[in-house]
C-alpha cells in the first residue's frame, strides 16, 4: 500500500499542478454556460413565427390563430390576413417566402369546405423547408382555434372559452408529494448527474490509458518497474487520476450549486440533491470510474500510440453512447422493463441504476443485488486487466492480437 500511495501521490500532484488542470477547471463551467445562454437567446430571437400571412375568408380565425401561436411564443407573431379572392395573392405570397432577405416566414391557405360542417383545408408553405417544429406549432395552433371557435358557436362566451383554456397546474394528491417544481428539479437533476458521470468516467478513464502511453514512450517503466509491481502501479494510476477528477468535479458542482441557490433566493425551490441520492452518486461514480479506468488501463497497456488508443477506444465509448440512448425512457419510466435490463448490465449499471434511483422507488434488492453484480464485474476485469498490464507495459512494437494477449493472461 506504502507503494501504491507514493504512485497515486505522484499522479495526483502532476496533474493538479499543471496549468491544463487549472484552465480546464476554468474554462469548461465558462464555455458550457456561453453555449447554454447562447443558445437560449438566439432560440429567443431568431423565432420561425415572427410574421406569417393567412390567406382565409374568415378574419375571426387569423385573429384566433394569432392568439394560440402567441401563448408558445414570447411575443405575438404579426399576421397578415388577405382574402382568397385576392388576385394573384398566392403568387405574390410564395415570391415574398421564397425571397432570402424577405421578412414573410410562411403562409398557411385555409380553404372553406364544401359541406358546412366539414373541416376547412390548411395548407403551410414555410420559408424553411425543415422547421419541422414550427410546422408543428402551426398544426396544434389551428387546432387550438378550431375548438375555440366551435366553442363559441355552441354560445359560450369568450370569457368562458378562455377559462377552459387556461393551463392547469397539476398538485399533489398526498401530503408532501413532489410539487412541479420537484418534478422538474429531479428530471433535470436525472440528466445533469448522468452527463456529469459520462463525461468524468470517460475523460478520466481515457486519462489513465494515455498516462500509461507517455511513460512507455519515454521508457519510464523500466526503471520504475525495479522496485515496484506492475499491480501497485496500475492501482497507484487509478487511485491518483480517480482523485484529480473527484477534485474538480468538485469544484464544479461547488461553483454550480452555489450560483444556483444564490439566484433562486427567495423562491422555495430545492435544487440540492438528497442524501440518499449523494450517497449513491458518490458509490456509483467510484465503481463505475474503477470499472471503466480499469478497462482503459488494459487499452493503454496494449498500445503504443495515441493513434492506436483511439481505434480501441470504441470498446469503452459503446456502452456510455448505449447508456445516452436509453436514458430519455428511463427517466419517464424507470420501472420499465428496458430500465431494469440494463441496471444490470455492469457497464451500464452505473449511470442507469443512479438515474432509476433519482427519478424511481427500485427496490432495495434491487440496487443492491446491481452493486455486488457491478463489483464482481470490477474484481474480474482487475484480474484481466493487472495481467495484461504486468506483460503489455513491456512491449514495444506491433499491436497485439488476441490469440497473443491469450498467451499473456497465461504466462501472468
Amino acid at each position: 500500500m506504502h507503494n501504491v500511495w507514493l504512485i497515486a501521490r505522484r499522479e495526483y500532484l502532476e496533474r493538479i499542478r499543471a496549468k491544463s488542470f487549472i484552465v480546464m477547471t476554468i474554462l469548461i463551467p465558462m464555455l458550457m454556460t456561453t453555449l447554454i445562454l447562447g443558445a437560449a437567446l438566439l432560440s429567443s430571437r431568431n423565432g420561425s413565427m415572427n410574421h406569417i400571412a393567412v390567406v382565409t375568408t374568415d378574419p375571426q380565425f387569423a385573429t384566433d390563430l394569432g392568439t394560440e401561436l402567441s401563448t408558445s411564443a414570447k411575443a405575438r407573431p404579426s399576421i397578415d390576413v388577405h382574402a382568397l379572392t385576392e388576385p394573384a395573392i398566392l403568387n405574390q405570397l410564395d415570391a415574398q417566402v421564397k425571397d432570402k432577405d424577405g421578412k414573410l416566414d410562411g403562409y398557411l391557405v385555409v380553404t372553406p369546405a364544401a359541406a358546412g360542417a366539414a373541416r376547412p383545408t390548411f395548407k403551410w408553405e414555410p420559408k424553411i423547408k425543415s422547421d419541422v417544429i414550427g410546422r408543428a406549432r402551426i398544426a396544434d395552433a389551428i387546432r387550438a382555434a378550431l375548438t375555440r371557435e366551435r366553442l363559441t358557436h355552441t354560445g359560450m362566451s369568450s370569457t368562458e372559452v378562455d377559462a377552459m383554456f387556461d393551463p392547469v397546474e397539476l398538485g399533489a394528491v398526498a401530503a408532501g408529494g413532489p410539487s412541479a417544481n420537484e418534478s422538474a428539479v429531479a428530471f433535470g437533476s436525472a440528466y445533469g448527474m448522468f452527463f456529469l458521470m459520462y463525461f468524468v468516467i470517460l475523460f478520466y478513464g481515457m486519462n489513465v490509458a494515455r498516462s500509461i502511453i507517455e511513460e512507455k514512450t519515454s521508457r519510464v517503466f523500466e526503471v520504475l518497474l525495479a522496485t515496484i509491481r506492475p499491480e501497485e502501479m496500475l492501482a497507484g494510476k487509478v487511485i491518483g487520476v480517480g482523485a484529480v477528477g473527484l477534485t474538480q468535479v468538485g469544484i464544479w458542482i461547488g461553483v454550480a450549486v452555489a450560483l444556483i441557490q444564490f439566484q433562486l433566493i427567495g423562491h422555495d425551490v430545492h435544487v440540492l440533491p438528497t442524501l440518499t441520492q449523494t450517497f449513491f452518486f458518490i458509490v456509483f461514480f467510484l465503481l463505475g470510474y474503477l470499472l471503466y479506468s480499469s478497462i482503459a488501463a488494459a487499452l493503454g497497456a496494449m498500445t503504443n500510440s495515441e493513434q492506436e488508443l483511439q481505434q480501441m477506444n470504441i470498446f469503452l465509448m459503446l456502452p456510455l453512447i448505449a447508456c445516452s440512448v436509453v436514458i430519455f425512457s428511463i427517466v419517464t419510466n424507470p420501472e420499465s422493463m428496458t430500465a431494469k435490463v440494463f441496471s444490470f448490465i455492469p457497464l451500464c449499471t452505473p449511470l442507469i441504476m443512479y438515474t432509476r434511483i433519482v427519478v424511481g422507488h427500485p427496490s432495495l434488492f434491487a440496487v443492491t443485488l446491481s452493486v455486488v453484480d457491478l463489483v464482481a464485474m470490477i474484481a474480474a476485469v482487475l484480474w484481466v486487466a493487472s495481467r495484461i498490464y504486468r506483460v503489455g507495459i513491456l512491449m514495444y512494437g506491433k499491436k497485439p492480437n488476441l490469440p497473443e494477449i491469450m498467451r499473456w493472461l497465461k504466462y501472468s
